[in-house]
């Protein structure tokens, strides 16, 4: 057991006092308790360890170190450098084999397990061998253990200055105890120094301390109390064994007993001061019964309210004697803060008096000095003076070697302290993460269960038509139950917020406002809608430590931007939305150089004359992103920036002016870039450096010749899927041309839409082509098994919304569907160019032809 005397610091207001107390470990709790004597019951108080650390100052004095709890700072004191370093070793190892005993959670896929032998070689053995730590202390018996439960108590300089006002009660209690433990363990007749007695009937001794271990209240402490007494006998020369016995002189005997005699006249002094405050609030309370008595008593109403009045007198003319004393306390207060600035006045003249006494004084010794040196021989004079300097010195010396030492000692316990620490918040924070992952695991899971339940009820009301009205009604009451999404789980608190993140229930808008499930009028789409938010919720959660978290971290270690294959490895695997915004702006920025003043004239110049787009901008700016909070509405903030940089844009290249798509792709800049005049030059960057020219004309020649070319990628990359097109005479270009035109805004999910953009700013349209491509890839098998052109082309007109795998569906884009040059996209871009342009004139020939003939015949 760890136990012994240790004086604790406490503090009155302005006065400091040391008071003795015994220090009791409670390894069950982690606890250290306190009482004022070993043989108390009840503790004053105690101090949590399990969330403490230690300090030990050197400079606030020999054994003196401090506890230190997120409620109270503990100061204690042992009666020697040894002790306090034993004190702070002992507990260091009690809290780190606490804080692992209690650990309750699965670190990696091993449980933390760690025993006391495990857990005492962990922080002294390795820590000395390998960090260089403090060495173990021995324990100094004398002043830790049953030795020191044997000594009496410290003795203090009044018999009142140990006694703990806090706790009247708890002192009440432990006195009590003690009186009754006496009686009872000695007894009325029997003489407790009688040696020989004990000695012929030891079992009466041991069953009488059973007896009063099982009755104390806490069983805990009775067992402590026990071997206390035993040892106090055995060492104090009360009952003991023979060996003990004729160890121990008579004189030894003597003064033990004189010490035994002294300390309980002292106990029975502070015991009266005790009863006489005790006797003074009976009488006040026997007073207060007897003036209660007389007015139950009372007859008539007349004396009761007489006495009701008497009461209220003695009531006021204690208040006002006590007002008196308060005034006369503020003039005592006034009279004190004269007398201490009139002593501070009179220190302050005292110290110039020393001052210049001790001025004197070095003129006298230096005229001294001068006149020996004058009357004596001036190199013995030199020996003396160096032989003094030396002696000086070498004290000097030996002075700083002991500062050295403490110094060098609280160094070392304060690493061993720090290493302890770091080795708790890293198993803590281990814990922590271990518990985070198998949330997110749990949550997953979760996801795909709701998400397959989503699956078997929409196929079964698809697949049995013919089911009871009764069953098909609970089908469809579990849809729409299904279908109403729940937003009223909240988060556990004590989560730290980047991972909060990841684990939070799913809202109903992403971070950049869209929709996370749409809101789609047919009621089979809705339902489709819901599994896919689920699956697209379990990915990510699945994804969060193995993938996100790495790729986060190598952005937070990336410097400053600059091309390189790194950066377009990061780039493609998505960039996080903390560092979109700043990498799209890189982006923008160097092929398309803003220039200063541009947009605000463009800005004016819309203002001051409309533009003939106007009325076009104004009839697809309700269209624009209705999936979006920020575009729902008429109202939304939004909308304003989104009108003038599309009618900016018109201006700034008149050529185009405005073409319906380029308000999808101002939407997404305006949403991750937030500042209008950065979201203007994204579209100038996406219109007029990454398309080709042409692209957004009145013809949209190049486009067309995107969807040739990518019809020709298709063939090649997926042959099986293009025959199965051609067998149903399935044109893709009636779905693809919108992919292309808008870079899948509206198409996909806007986690993935995202990271295409990522991506599409930084190499060009070619990503545009492999995204294509990988898509059609995705849902190959679920496209070969529909065997009708209406059913076709009703699943390739949502079938992108259910991609739900970026990761899956960037692997394909980028990996699968190799080798991609950019050459082999110019060629071809080249030849179908000239195909089509040689169509089109061919075509404007026709009409021509026609226009003539039609002309010629007349009306």
């Amino acid at each position: 057991k760890l136990c012994g005397y240790l004086n604790k610091l406490g503090i009155k207001g302005p006065i400091k006092t040391w008071k003795s107390r015994w220090f009791f470990y409670d390894e069950n709790k982690c606890r250290l308790l306190y009482y004022r004597t070993t043989q108390d019951i009840n503790p004053l108080g105690s101090i949590d360890l399990s969330s403490a650390s230690f300090d030990c100052k050197m400079e606030n004095g020999e054994g003196v170190f401090e506890i230190r709890t997120p409620s109270r700072t503990f100061t204690l004191k042992a009666i020697s450098k040894q002790a306090m370093m034993y004190w702070l070793q002992q507990l260091q190892m009690r809290r780190w084999e606490f804080c692992n005993s209690q650990s309750r959670f699965p670190v990696g896929s091993s449980q933390l397990q760690m025993s006391k032998n495990s857990v005492f070689g962990f922080i002294f053995i390795d820590v000395v061998d390998k960090e260089d730590f403090l060495p173990l202390v021995k324990t100094p018996t004398e002043a830790v253990g049953l030795k020191a439960a044997s000594l009496p108590a410290p003795q203090t300089s009044t018999a009142l200055q140990n006694i703990s006002l806090k706790h009247p009660w708890t002192e009440i209690q432990n006195t009590v105890y003690n009186i009754c433990g006496s009686k009872q363990l000695w007894g009325s007749n029997s003489n407790v120094f009688s040696f020989d007695e004990f000695r012929e009937h030891p079992e009466n001794v041991d069953e009488e301390q059973e007896a009063e271990e099982g009755t104390l209240e806490d069983g805990r402490m009775g067992p402590r109390l026990n071997w206390i007494r035993k040892a106090r006998w055995m060492n104090s020369g009360f009952p003991g064994s023979e060996e003990s016995s004729r160890e121990k002189n008579s004189v030894d005997k003597v003064s033990v007993l004189q010490q035994q005699i002294l300390t309980l006249t002292e106990e029975v002094k502070s015991q009266k001061e005790l009863v006489k405050l005790l006797h003074k609030a009976l009488e006040a309370a026997q007073q207060e019964k007897r003036v209660s008595s007389m007015y139950l008593t009372a007859a008539a109403d007349k004396d009761r309210l007489e006495l009701v009045r008497h009461k209220v007198r003695q009531i006021a003319d204690l208040t006002s004697r006590l007002e008196a004393l308060e005034q006369e306390k503020k003039e005592l207060e006034q009279i004190l803060t004269l007398r201490d600035s009139h002593i501070q006045e009179v220190k302050e003249h005292v110290q110039l008096l020393m001052e210049k006494n001790h001025a004197k004084q070095e003129v006298i010794m230096t005229l001294t000095e001068q006149m020996a040196r004058e009357l004596s021989d001036p190199l013995q004079e030199a020996n003396t003076i160096t032989v003094e300097t030396l002696y000086k010195q070498q004290e000097e010396i030996e002075h700083l070697k002991d500062d050295i030492d403490a110094y060098k000692t609280q160094n070392q316990f304060l690493n061993s302290e720090i290493h302890q620490v770091t080795r708790l918040w890293t198993s803590v924070a281990e814990n922590e993460k271990a518990l985070l992952m198998k949330c997110a695991c749990l949550q997953a899971r979760n996801c795909q269960m709701e998400s397959k339940y989503l699956t078997v009820l929409r196929k079964l009301q698809e697949a049995v038509p013919g089911l009871p009205n009764s069953h098909a009604e609970l089908v469809k009451n579990l849809i729409q139950e299904a279908l109403q999404w729940d937003v009223k789980e909240e988060a556990e608190e004590a989560l730290s917020f980047e991972l909060s993140t990841a684990l939070c229930p799913s809202s109903e808008y992403d971070e950049y406002g869209f929709m996370t499930v749409p809101d789609y009028e047919i009621e089979d789409w809705k339902l489709l809608a819901k599994i896919q938010a689920l699956e697209i919720k379990s990915n990510k959660l699945r994804s969060q430590e193995i993938v996100e978290k790495p790729l986060r971290d190598r952005w937070n270690s990336l410097g400053e931007l600059s091309p390189s294959a790194e950066l377009k490895s990061l780039i493609r695997s998505g960039i996080p939305a903390e560092h979109r915004q700043r990498v799209w702006r890189w982006m923008v920025s160097r092929p398309c150089s803003p220039v200063p003043g541009h947009y605000q004239r463009l800005l004016e110049q819309s203002r001051s004359t409309e533009h003939p787009a106007c009325r076009q901008i104004e009839l697809d700016l309700p269209r624009t992103l209705t999936n979006n909070k920020h575009f729902s509405s008429p109202t939304s903030q939004l909308i304003p920036k989104l009108r003038r940089v599309l009618l900016a844009f018109s201006w700034h290249n008149p050529a185009i002016g405005y073409c319906q798509g380029l308000n999808r792709l101002a939407a997404v800049a305006l949403l991750v870039l937030e500042d209008e005049e950065s979201a203007f030059w994204c579209l100038v960057y996406i219109v007029e450096n990454l398309m080709p020219a042409d692209y957004y004309s009145d013809t949209l020649i190049t486009s067309q010749v995107d969807q040739r070319v990518f019809k020709d990628f298709l063939s090649e990359k997926l042959p099986r899927l293009t025959a199965h097109f051609e067998q149903y005479r399935i044109d893709v270009s009636l779905i693809t041309f919108n992919w292309f035109l808008v870079a899948f805004v509206d198409s996909l999910v806007s986690d993935i839409l995202l990271r295409v953009w990522d991506a599409f700013l930084y190499e060009g349209t070619k990503v545009i082509f492999r995204y294509a491509l990988a898509i059609f890839k995705y849902n190959e098998e679920e496209i070969l098994r529909i065997h009708d052109s209406v059913e076709i082309y009703q699943y390739l007109r949502f079938f992108t919304r259910m991609i739900t795998d970026g990761r899956k569906l960037m692997n394909i884009a980028f990996n699968d569907l190799n080798p991609f040059p950019m050459k082999l996209l110019r060629n071809r871009r080249s030849m179908h160019r000239e195909e089509l342009e040689a169509e089109l004139c061919e075509l404007e020939q026709i009409k021509a032809a026609y226009v003539k003939e039609r002309a010629e015949q007349g009306p």
